[in-house]
């Protein structure tokens, strides 16, 4: 397995997170007042100039509705989490009542002897 650097970490880190802003129509003012952090900050974080504190990285990822999986699958090389992750990104486009359904399915699968 290749070893991922820092840089490359933040970069990706920043590009996914600006991205998400920019869809939500929030200025980086606007986040840095939400998250309580400088305005340079969020620059440095969007820009891959800065690394980003797990809290803050936490806090971003809720006010902006990013799930853990499109934060890390660019990293990922384990087939068994790459599978999971594919299967978790097409259950965003279920409404919620297929949701619950595919909820349903998922409990009688893992109950089934």
């Amino acid at each position: 397995m290749n070893s991922i650097s820092k840089s490359d970490i933040d970069k990706t880190f920043g590009k996914i997170l600006k991205d998400f802003r920019v869809k939500k129509g929030y200025t980086q003012e606007v986040m840095a007042e939400q998250l309580g952090i400088s305005l340079k900050y969020i620059s440095r974080i969007e820009n891959g100039y800065s690394g980003i504190k797990t809290q803050t990285l936490i806090n971003y990822m809720n006010i902006l509705g990013i799930s853990p999986n499109t934060i890390f699958k660019e990293f990922m090389t384990n087939k068994d989490s790459i599978k999971q992750i594919k299967i978790s990104e097409k259950l965003n486009y279920l409404t919620e009542e297929k949701l619950n359904f595919v909820d349903n399915i998922i409990d009688l699968l893992i109950n089934f002897k």
